[in-house]
């Protein structure tokens, strides 16, 4: 700590009586009425928040980072990411009028601070004189109707550089992705409550999902944009694991996404829609492979391809195929194991992936192309369960099928579809076949 500094302190109480609040459990009441439980339960409902504040933490240099909930009258802790011993946790409260982040609801704008000691506005403010701090930064959070929510914010007694477009940008697309988690989970508790019927609330789940899909696209692609400015910045090595840990997050998240959507339509009725080509599927099927083996450095991934008649398919949807079949071949194996994967056209377009490990118990095996359906934990897995179904639709729309074969020693599964669609109409828009 520079001379001169105070130690960070504060003087907080933690709330935890018990008063009512609506069905929902979101409708914003006075301070006597509403203990913002439910607002530290949804904030605990999103998996990706620890990692979140301890990227903050990481990347800032910043010692405490937190989620808060900032009302006109409260400041409450939801979440924190301590690293300096201040002793606020999730239920923490400050005197709201002692906060930065009661400017910050009032004027709706973010508050960098690199060094308060040399800023004008306030090296006199009396939030810093009273908590210790030099550096700070606070971003708001809003719910897709506009609405104030909070702050995601950091702190440090040392100065630190922070008023930098990747920084203030990476508390911005973190700020949104809380926000889109935080409305979907209000709406999708809105409407529970509002359902008449379980065959209503059934119909009104899918919807949702498919919604829920969508609405997670742009920040998640906007996180990814931010997570390449990031890796392109100078960083230490811990902050670059951190980066390539988001970069493989983001991956697995736009993956379960589209998870989400096939699910959703298949569930209303629709079917996996595709844009079948001539174009050589094997460069595609190669990516996919070293990108498998990319995010998983210490995994051994082998690869056979022999494609060389034309297959007319949909390159995309072949692909996700393939990487969901590798994801659960991953998850399912021994570490130490290898993981292998053929394709040839010998009479038909054949793709296969072979894993070792124990066999998958018959009561399973029945089931494993069901949603949500996962085999026995052996604590790698992670996703919905919805992998192995998408696959199975994803076979089906080609006119193919998907078939499973397990040992006490190996597991394969084997998709296999015909070289060449014989409806004219399809060969027609696919173009001229090239032998």
């Amino acid at each position: 700590m520079d001379a001169g500094q105070s130690p960070i302190s504060f003087d907080f109480e933690y709330t935890c009586a018990n008063k009512a609040y609506d069905r929902a459990g979101w409708c914003e009441r006075s301070s006597m009425e509403h203990d913002f439980k439910a607002d530290i339960d949804a904030i605990e409902a999103i998996a990706a928040v620890p990692t979140i504040l301890a990227v903050v933490s990481q990347v800032t240099g910043l010692g405490f980072s937190a989620i808060a909930r900032v009302t006109g009258d409260r400041w409450i802790c939801l979440a924190a990411n301590d690293q300096v011993g201040l002793g606020l946790g999730a239920g923490g409260e400050l005197k709201v009028e002692t906060t930065i982040c009661h400017e910050v609801h009032q004027a709706r704008e973010a508050v960098v601070i690199d060094h308060v000691a040399r800023d004008e506005r306030y090296a006199k403010h009396h939030t810093p004189a009273m908590y210790g701090f030099q550096s700070y930064i606070s971003m708001p959070i809003f719910l897709a109707d506009g609405s104030f929510f909070g702050t995601l914010c950091a702190l440090d007694p040392k100065p630190a550089k922070l008023k930098d477009p990747g920084i203030t940008g990476m508390f911005r697309l973190f700020a949104d992705l809380i926000g889109i988690h935080l409305d979907a989970a209000r709406r999708l508790a809105t409407a529970e409550a509002k359902l008449l019927d379980a065959k209503a609330a059934a119909e009104l789940q899918e919807q949702f999902m498919a919604v829920l899909g969508h609405d997670l696209r742009n920040p998640l692609a906007a996180i990814a944009a931010g997570t390449r400015l990031l890796a392109s910045t100078p960083l230490d090595e811990r902050a670059i694991s951190l980066v390539a840990m988001m970069a493989t997050s983001t991956v697995r998240m736009s993956s379960l996404i589209e998870d989400v959507i096939d699910l959703a339509r298949s569930r209303l009725g629709g079917k996996i829609s595709l844009a079948p080509s001539m174009e050589p599927l094997e460069p595609l099927l190669r990516q996919v492979v070293d990108e498998m083996r990319a995010t998983h450095p210490q995994r051994r991934i082998e690869a056979e391809f022999a494609v060389t008649k034309p297959v007319f398919a949909d390159r995309q949807r072949i692909a996700r195929l393939l990487s969901n079949l590798l994801g659960n071949a991953l998850s399912y194996s021994p570490a130490e194991s290898l993981v292998f994967v053929r394709a040839q056209t010998y009479g038909s377009f054949s793709l296969s992936v072979t894993n070792h490990g124990p066999a998958i118990p018959p009561a399973t095996l029945g089931k494993l192309f069901v949603p949500f359906v996962r085999g026995q934990d052996t604590g790698n897995q992670q996703g919905l369960g919805l992998g192995l179904f998408i696959v199975s639709q994803i076979a089906s729309a080609h006119g193919g099928t998907i078939d499973v074969t397990s040992t006490d020693d190996v597991t394969r599964f084997t998709f296999q579809m015909p070289l060449v669609v014989l409806d004219e109409r399809a060969r027609l828009a696919a173009g001229p076949v090239i032998s």
